[in-house]
């Protein structure tokens, strides 16, 4: 409630207070009219400021020119005391509007926590206290039990266990140990840590976390920008509905109650507040969502596409056989060969490799020449013998000797060919990951009708890992610039497309679906930058979660408008021209939506939603 009563709110408060003081007073014959009207335009000046700014800045109508008009219309046609106590009521619930978005946006960094603004720095054998904006790359920051990490930064000394559910969500401490990477806002349960700093302040990953929420509020929803235009349609209406009532009833009093009832301002507040509410929960969760726009987006998704490796598998592929085609060559000395050729590799497949050959101790050296051949393999001169490594259309493409067949038809299947022949192939596999079949269940009963996986790899490896996680559809042996051409074409077929992948290799496909879904994005600032949404960590039901967030905060944005909005103004204006309800009473009314309109938007930071 501190924000209610903060700083900022100090001249809404005052203004409330005069307009209702100097209402009573005059209610009591205890101050002359003059007073009274000094007392309405102190209230009306803010009012009337947004009016005009909205009016010949913005080019629209607000809710404050209705007042204004309002207000206006009682003084001209005598109605002071009228005036003056619609006027109070209509700034107690500009201030609660304005307040309680205020108090939705604070409730994210409530959420998520802050950071230290200090750290403990060794240097010279002794730990001194220092600003964290004093900090310098390389500095080693010492972190207690029970204290919180200030910086981003690597493990150097010590080892503890780290609570990171400011930045993944995730209540389980992660250990944490020589070598470890630890980000600032997360915070040393157990042990004492030596971090060596690599990122401070604004570049942290969890300042980042804050700038990508906050940013958030700027970008509209849909429906959002829809309720502005239903506004400004509605507004003209409006002016001749309430001229022609004055027309046909000559009423005053008539003409103020319905002015206060056939404001827009609840449609302005509908959206909004659910949108911060929704991404300060998901927040909550380690999931960053970038807008509005992408939580209505990803509510009417009815395709998703998925990459494989390293989103509904781990990432970490394992070598599990190697099968010898040229028996003029051993194993070992095939295994250098494909080591050598993947050493200056990054892809998660040559990992494999030379996992492989350290698991064997076998040495291998820096090839002389090296190549990549993009969506095929590798590429690499290695002792003065031309080395190629990659899948079946690499090979077929290169026109390499030998019977290009696999006796393994699950695995990934990469080929090793020696001066042009085929010597080796190596059978390498990638676990799935846990909870993606419960995970594909639970998006089908949320209505997605199409579900699709993505993967370089062969027909038969593909169509095994869909079949265990229960995926009807997949596309396989595709190049990285076949994924975006896939997205394309489901929506020209009408198809509202959620693209799901690592953020780094999928970027284009990530940026041309409705809306692109990065996972395991800590510490990776081009996954952040990449997609729309943003999962914190390598946990496949958290895609299913920000699914149910996402359609919870569309379906109450809906409440707003039909029940918080629609009926409660539609019964008003009917009661208003029954003549069962004045001016006064039309304005306590007016309170009604808007509290309505707040209450239900900040349940979603509450409420147990489903999937929990």
């Amino acid at each position: 409630m501190n924000i209610f009563f903060s700083k900022q709110f100090i001249w809404e408060i005052a203004r409330i207070i005069t307009v209702g003081v100097a209402s009573i007073l005059y209610y009591f014959e205890i101050i002359p009219l003059p007073v009274l009207l000094a007392a309405m335009a102190f209230g009306l000046y803010s009012l009337l400021k947004v009016a005009a700014e909205d009016l010949f800045k913005e080019r629209k109508i607000g809710t404050e020119i209705f007042i204004t008009i309002a207000v206006i219309i009682s003084i001209v046609g005598k109605e002071y005391l009228a005036g003056s106590v619609v006027l109070m009521i209509i700034l107690i619930a500009e201030y609660i509007a304005s307040a309680s978005g205020e108090r939705a946006r604070a409730s994210i960094k409530e959420l998520i926590g802050t950071v230290p603004k200090t750290a403990i720095v060794k240097k010279d054998n002794e730990e001194i206290t220092v600003q964290i904006a004093d900090l310098k790359i390389g500095d080693i920051v010492l972190v207690k039990a029970g204290e919180k990490i200030a910086v981003d930064g690597k493990v150097v000394a010590g080892e503890g266990t780290v609570n990171q559910a400011p930045i993944t969500g995730e209540s389980t401490p992660q250990e944490k140990t020589i070598g470890s990477d630890v980000f600032a806002g997360t915070i040393v349960e157990l042990g004492a840590l030596d971090i060596q700093m690599t990122k401070a302040g604004t570049d942290t990953v969890f300042a980042r976390i804050i700038a990508l929420v906050e940013e958030a509020d700027a970008q509209q929803a849909p429906i959002e920008k829809f309720t502005d235009k239903v506004a400004s349609w509605l507004i003209p209406i409006v002016f001749v509905f309430v001229a022609g009532v004055y027309y046909l009833t000559r009423d005053i009093k008539l003409v103020i109650a319905l002015l206060i009832f056939t404001s827009p301002a609840e449609l302005g507040l509908a959206t909004p507040l659910v949108t911060i509410a929704a991404i300060a929960r998901a927040a909550r969760e380690g999931i960053l969502i970038k807008g509005g726009k992408f939580l209505e987006e990803l509510a009417k998704v009815n395709t998703i596409v998925f990459d494989k490796t390293g989103t509904l598998t781990i990432g970490s592929p394992t070598v599990n056989q190697f099968e010898i085609i040229d028996k003029n060559y051993d194993a070992n000395t095939l295994v250098k060969l494909a080591a050598s050729t993947d050493r200056r590799s990054s892809h998660p497949l040559a990992k494999s490799i030379l996992t492989y050959a350290d698991n064997l101790k076998i040495i291998y050296p820096e090839p002389e020449s090296f190549d990549v051949i993009r969506g095929r393999g590798v590429a690499a001169t290695v002792e003065g013998k031309t080395i190629l490594l990659g899948n079946k259309e690499y090979m077929t493409e290169s026109k390499v000797s030998g019977q290009i067949s696999t006796q393994n038809q699950t695995d990934t299947a990469l080929y090793l060919s020696v001066n042009g022949t085929l010597a080796g192939i190596f059978y390498v596999s990638d676990a799935i990951r846990p909870a993606a079949k419960q995970m594909i269940e639970g998006l089908r009963k949320s209505g997605v009708s199409k579900i699709v996986m993505l993967t370089g790899d062969n027909e038969q490896t593909a169509a095994y890992v869909s079949k265990q996680i229960g995926i009807t559809e997949f596309r396989a042996n595709l190049l990285p610039e076949d994924k975006i051409n896939i997205v394309k074409e489901y929506q020209k077929e009408g198809q509202k497309v959620a693209m799901v992948g690592d953020g780094i290799n999928d970027s284009p496909a990530l940026m041309q679906a409705n809306v692109g879904i990065a996972m395991g994005a800590m510490g990776t600032e081009a996954a952040m930058e990449a997609a729309d949404i943003v999962l914190m960590e390598d946990k496949l039901e958290k895609i299913a979660r920000v699914r149910a967030i996402s359609k919870k905060a569309f379906s109450t944005i809906k409440e707003n408008i039909i029940f918080g909005v629609g009926i409660v103004h539609v019964i008003g204006i009917t009661l208003v021209l029954l003549k069962i309800l004045g001016p006064i009473q039309a304005a306590v009314i007016h309170l009604l939506p808007d509290t309505l309109v707040f209450l239900n938007s900040i349940k979603l930071l509450r409420i147990k939603i489903d999937g929990e």
